[in-house]
C-alpha cells in the first residue's frame, strides 16, 4: 500500500501537510525542517524542488525556489539530504516538481532516487494526461511510484472520473483557477466548488491546496475533503522565523 494511502486509512479527517521548498531558506535546512514538522505532527510533508520556472507557484514559492537555487540546490543534493534522514522519521514525504526536471535529470534515474529515499509519491503538475497514459503510468507502477493528479475549478467531471479511476495516493484539489499564494478567507464560489466535488462521491482521497494559510481555512476544506496542503504561509514564516518557527507555525494550524 502507498505511504499516503496508509495515512488515510488510519486518519480519516484533518490530514495535514506542508510544502517548503528543499534547500530554502538555507541549503541545509532541508532535514532540520522535515525532523521539526515530524515532531510538529505533521501528517506527511511535500518537498517541492527549486525550479527556475514553477509555472503552477505564485511569488512566494517562486522566490524560495530562486534563494534555494542561488543557494546550491540540485536535483542530486536534494535526493542526498533526503536518503541521509530516510530512516530519522516515519512520516511520508511527497516530491513535488516539473516534468522537464525529471527528463533533464533521467526518468529510471529520478525514478531510483525517489526509491532510495523512500519516496513513493510525486507530484508533476505539468505532465499531460495522455503522456501519463501512454508512458509515465508503466514507469511509475514499474518503481512503485504513485503520480498525484490536480483538479481546479474548470476540470470537467468526466476529467475528474478518470483521475479518480488512476489515483492511488490523492487527489489534489486546487482551490481556485490561480497559482499558489495565501488569499484569506474561502470564498463562497469556492465552498460550491468543494460541496459539487465531494457531491460525486470520488473513490480518492482529496487534498486541497493553494491559498490554504491558517486554522480557519485549514478547517473550512476539511469539512469537504480529508485533508489540506499548507505552502505558501509556511514558506513565509520560514523565511521570518528560520527554522524555529516551524513547530509554533503547525501548533497554530492544529491548535
Amino acid at each position: 500500500m502507498n505511504s499516503i494511502q496508509q495515512i488515510f486509512q488510519n486518519k480519516k479527517s484533518k490530514v495535514l501537510s506542508i510544502f517548503f521548498t528543499a534547500g530554502f531558506p538555507k541549503l541545509e535546512d532541508t532535514k532540520t525542517i522535515i525532523k521539526e514538522l515530524h515532531q510538529a505532527k505533521v501528517d506527511f510533508v511535500e518537498v517541492g524542488l527549486p525550479y527556475s520556472d514553477p509555472l503552477a507557484d505564485g511569488p512566494t514559492i517562486q522566490h524560495s525556489s530562486q534563494i534555494a537555487l542561488q543557494n546550491g540546490m540540485n536535483l542530486d543534493l536534494v535526493f542526498e539530504q533526503l536518503k541521509e534522514i530516510k530512516d530519522s522519521h516515519n512520516m511520508p514525504l511527497v516530491l513535488m516538481g516539473y516534468l522537464n526536471q525529471l527528463l533533464t535529470y533521467g526518468e529510471d534515474k529520478f525514478c531510483q532516487a525517489c526509491v532510495d529515499c523512500g519516496i513513493d509519491t510525486v507530484i508533476l503538475p505539468d505532465l499531460p494526461m495522455i503522456e501519463y497514459e501512454n508512458h509515465y503510468q508503466k514507469l511509475f507502477e514499474s518503481y512503485g511510484i504513485s503520480n498525484v493528479f490536480l483538479i481546479t475549478p474548470h476540470t470537467s467531471e468526466e476529467r475528474i472520473r478518470k483521475i479518480d479511476s488512476y489515483t492511488t495516493a490523492f487527489i489534489y484539489v486546487v482551490a481556485s483557477a490561480a497559482i499558489t499564494g495565501a488569499k484569506g478567507e474561502i470564498s463562497t464560489a469556492q465552498i460550491a466548488y468543494f460541496e459539487r466535488i465531494k457531491a460525486m462521491k470520488l473513490q480518492s482521497n482529496l487534498v486541497v491546496g493553494f491559498g490554504i494559510s491558517d486554522q480557519s481555512t485549514f478547517q473550512t476544506v476539511c469539512s469537504y475533503a480529508q485533508g489540506a496542503i499548507i505552502g505558501s504561509a509556511f514558506i513565509k514564516q520560514l523565511e521570518k522565523n528560520g527554522v524555529q518557527g516551524v513547530q509554533p507555525f503547525v501548533k497554530s494550524i492544529l491548535a
